[in-house]
């Protein structure tokens, strides 16, 4: 009987010593997993322009041109997703692309 509890004692310490081991390797697959989610949502989403009174394709070739603006604007910050930026930040980057680029091209007109 000593036995089996000396046994049981030490899987329920191995388990417990393992766990959070096991949690912190989860978490990290779940944040590449959030980060390529994020990233396909965005792609071919329709994004309304206030300012300009249009709708743009947010595709792989606006994703480019923002990554560069970004880099341009903010250069030295730490990258942030053209979701999680300030409305006033967003209409910045929009002023910016029309005045730089093919905007036909880009442009959504279906309303």
């Amino acid at each position: 009987m000593k036995r089996l509890f000396r046994m049981a004692s030490s899987l329920i310490l191995a388990g417990a010593m393992a766990a959070p081991i096991a949690m912190q390797a989860q978490d990290h697959d779940r944040d590449d997993k959030d980060r390529d989610r994020d990233h396909d949502r965005n792609r071919n989403a329709r994004i309304y322009d206030r300012e300009h009174r249009d709708y743009h394709v947010w595709n792989d070739d606006e994703d480019h041109r923002y990554r560069n603006w970004y880099t341009n604007t903010y250069n030295g910050r730490e990258y942030r997703d053209y979701n999680k930026l300030h409305k006033r930040d967003q209409q910045q980057y929009w002023n910016w692309r029309h005045t730089h680029g093919d905007n036909d091209h880009d442009r959504d007109d279906r309303h």
